[in-house]
């Protein structure tokens, strides 16, 4: 696996923001999605991105994918300035080095499972080793789904065929966006259980943004959001944890929680 032998380059982190500011529309319709941002993600660690709704979580998250433009500040992938990229290299940038789980899950209906979770890297021009994707497949319970379309899927194995695709690359980060927003809780619990497995055992780096505080309880740290600004973090979150801090900043739009919490671990 990813056999990290120097010590320092952990210092840098995977992904860091400074001063990042986001600002739509202009005049009276003027909107401050982000307003000064700044934030760490550890390497090799699952941080979930909680607000409530408006916060500015996708905001943010979009802007450190390089999906977004920011208005002002920086954002670092590494040591590589994604705020000083033109279109090509941020594009090359993301399919090389970022991974994407989203809530839609983005499969191409013509292509089978395992077309799909190769796709990025086949239009890369590169693959996976044989060794490594037949350990992710193993992970993910699809060696016998590698021929589906999906349509002949459930939404868990669609899902699981999206995290695949995101892991096989090996991305420095694999940007989450309401992985679960589409299961239900059993499938839910085995996606959010994958990306915590290839955090562990795999070296992967995770951010999720999630509105659950069951998703986020699987994190190994929340970062809280809300107007646009850093509201604080929990480490090592729990459901009751989080729930308490997203009370406390006024989220109405907490996931129903007592529907889910029995699929917890």
């Amino acid at each position: 696996m990813h056999a990290h032998t120097t010590t320092e380059p952990a210092a840098v982190p995977a992904i860091t923001a400074r001063g990042v500011t986001k600002v739509y529309g202009t005049g009276e319709t003027t909107v401050h999605a982000l307003g000064g941002v700044d934030v760490d993600f550890g390497r090799e660690r699952f941080t979930a991105i909680m607000g409530p709704s408006g916060s500015g979580k996708s905001t943010l998250m979009h802007c450190l994918a390089g999906l977004d433009t920011v208005s002002g500040g920086q954002v670092f992938l590494g040591d590589t300035e994604l705020t000083k990229l033109g279109d090509t290299e941020l594009t090359e940038l993301r399919r090389e080095r970022i991974g994407f789980v989203f809530q839609a899950f983005n499969l191409l209906p013509v292509l089978t499972a395992r077309e799909n979770m190769l796709l990025p890297m086949k239009l890369a021009g590169s693959e996976p080793s044989p060794e490594w994707m037949d350990e992710v497949i193993g992970k993910l319970g699809l060696s016998k789904r590698l021929d589906h379309l999906p349509h002949e899927l459930s939404g868990g194995q669609q899902q699981r065929v999206a995290v695949a695709r995101a892991l096989l690359p090996q991305p420095d980060v694999i940007f989450a966006d309401e992985p679960t927003g589409n299961l239900d809780s059993r499938s839910g619990t085995e996606v959010l259980g994958l990306l915590r497995t290839s955090v562990r055992e795999t070296g992967q780096t995770v951010v999720m943004v999630t509105h659950d505080p069951v998703a986020a309880s699987y994190a190994d740290r929340v970062v809280l959001i809300a107007d646009g600004r850093i509201a604080g973090e929990i480490d090592h979150p729990t459901v009751d944890s989080v729930i308490g801090a997203m009370r406390a900043l006024g989220a109405d739009d907490l996931a129903d929680v007592p529907a889910v919490s029995g699929a917890l671990r």
